[in-house]
């Protein structure tokens, strides 16, 4: 028995609470077991579908049911300096509205966040705006993280604390970049010191933390989808994608839940993946949502091996202090 996914499109109106039909379509094709306990997700907030624990048979059987648009196996997705921005020609003088990038609220998929780190402090910071519906789950929130939810549908992630909280740093990482606030002499161990800033280091982050030990599952993915557009946000930030290709957007957590977030005026980024450089590696490809790659910088942090035999080789250099 695994975790399969059952999306239904949108939302409609019924006189029956969504849950309750997703608890009935459950009744109609289980052979064992009861509703309540093969039911890991009822996606009910922003459109229509959930995610339960069946059998291949038990699976295949709703696939063929009325109202049912795609049945599919919940897989398992991947994650993937302090001069990139004045790389971009993006400087700390650049003209800026700080009124209206502070009622930004970026909803950020990932592994949580540290909200001690300095990046996240809100001195000065506004509270959130009027719009927002969101709610903090196991963590103080702040006038800069004003949301965070974490997700363990099924309680695949055995060792992972239930919080919002980031212990393996991506999710932090990647928060940073996209509005941490402006920390100076940033350094990573003493090397290429600066002055750390997001993009819009203003803006409100909302974390729905999705993944944990850099696995994320597909049915997390919709159901922090299903959250974030009726929690409110303006845009959605995934740096998650399958390993090594594409798959058909209704077998794709994330081609649906940015769909219905485009549908709804919130526009998502996600990395196009680790894999490459061969043909079909990138992993995310709905047209309805921004794929970015990497890129290059204009320097490189280098060191000097002296050999015994005072031969002399130059190597990228992580860190500070003689060997």
């Amino acid at each position: 028995m695994q975790i399969y996914i059952v999306y239904m499109g949108a939302l409609h109106s019924s006189e029956y609470p969504t849950s309750e039909l997703h608890l009935n379509l459950l009744k109609q094709i289980l052979v064992n077991g009861s509703p309540s306990e093969s039911l890991v997700y009822s996606y009910q907030r922003s459109f229509s579908g959930f995610a339960a624990k069946l059998t291949t048979e038990e699976a295949e059987t709703l696939n063929g049911m009325k109202g049912i648009v795609s049945v599919f196996l919940s897989k398992i997705m991947e994650l993937r300096t302090t001069r990139s921005w004045d790389f971009l020609n993006f400087t700390q003088i650049v003209n800026r509205n700080p009124t209206m990038e502070s009622n930004v609220i970026i909803g950020m998929f990932d592994t949580g966040i540290w909200p001690e780190s300095k990046s996240f402090n809100d001195k000065g910071l506004r509270p959130p705006p009027r719009k927002w519906k969101g709610a903090c789950k196991n963590m103080t929130c702040n006038n800069k993280i004003i949301g965070a939810r974490y997700y363990n549908g099924g309680g695949l992630y055995q060792s992972d604390e239930a919080s919002p909280l980031d212990f393996i740093g991506h999710g932090s990482h990647t928060s940073s970049i996209a509005a941490g606030r402006s920390v100076s002499q940033a350094s990573l161990y003493g090397l290429a010191k600066g002055t750390a800033r997001g993009a819009v280091p203003s803006a409100k982050l909302a974390v729905y933390k999705v993944c944990a030990s850099f696995l994320c599952y597909e049915h997390d993915i919709l159901a922090g989808f299903d959250d974030a557009i009726a929690d409110g946000v303006d845009i959605i930030s995934a740096s998650i994608s399958f390993p090594y290709h594409a798959h058909d957007y209704f077998d794709d957590a994330i081609a649906i839940g940015s769909f219905h977030a485009m549908a709804n005026g919130i526009l998502t980024s996600t990395a196009a993946g680790n894999s490459g450089p061969g043909h079909y590696s990138v992993g995310n490809v709905a047209p309805w949502l921004i794929s970015a790659t990497a890129s290059s910088i204009d320097r490189h942090i280098i060191g000097r091996v002296v050999t015994g035999d005072n031969v002399s080789t130059t190597v990228s250099k992580l860190i500070n202090h003689t060997i």
